[in-house]
């Protein structure tokens, strides 16, 4: 079972990119954004990005957790199953400051991936 940090706890001042991880063909997956340190006015965006050789991530991300502004622990459960041969993922991050006084974004945030085991009736009745 895929269990792991897509991004360890940092603290940013700009725009990013994280590593790589290689998923190991898991279909349904639980990522769980944690923001640990923010300022005011301010947003962090986090998208998660797919790729087959982890080279070419594409020209759209498989999800993004909505903007955010406050410290939190955030998550998005992510079906894989329609994006056949997807073998590796990493996230970005965009940060924005809209402050009178220090235009620099400071942010300290984590994000972990662990495969879910959701039973194929999810959402069905007896």
């Amino acid at each position: 079972m895929l269990s792991n940090f897509l991004l360890p706890e940092m603290v940013v001042r700009e725009n990013g990119a994280g590593p790589e991880l290689e998923i190991q063909g898991a279909s349904t997956l639980l990522l769980t954004l944690g923001i640990t340190r923010i300022v005011e006015q301010e947003s962090l965006q986090v998208s998660i990005w797919g790729s087959r050789d982890g080279n070419d991530w594409g020209a759209y991300p498989i999800t993004v957790f909505p903007q955010k502004f406050y410290c939190g622990t955030y998550s998005l459960l992510v079906d894989l199953s329609g994006k056949t041969g997807i073998r590796f993922l990493r996230a970005q991050w965009d940060v924005n400051r809209w402050s009178r006084a220090d235009a620099t974004p400071l942010f300290g945030f984590y994000l972990s991936v662990q495969e879910a085991n959701v039973p194929a009736t999810v959402g069905a009745f007896a």
